[in-house]
């Protein structure tokens, strides 16, 4: 019988072992696809600010 108990302790420590794997690797994917999508959404925040250009009259900065 301690031949099977030992099996059978290893099987639900291996299972568990899995389970706690793949939930922490769900939770860092989730993490990593949050950061990826607002660096996109920074990214095109970005686009919508004017850019700056040189007035050839004064020399001053304005926007385009």
């Amino acid at each position: 019988m301690p031949p099977f108990l030992a099996v059978v302790g290893g099987a639900i420590g291996a299972f568990a072992l899995v389970r706690w794997a793949m939930k922490t690797a769900r939770r860092v994917n989730d993490e990593l696809e949050a950061a990826r999508q607002a660096h996109l959404s920074e990214t095109v925040a970005r686009e919508k600010i004017p850019t700056l250009r040189r007035d050839p009259v004064t020399g001053a900065y304005r926007p385009s």
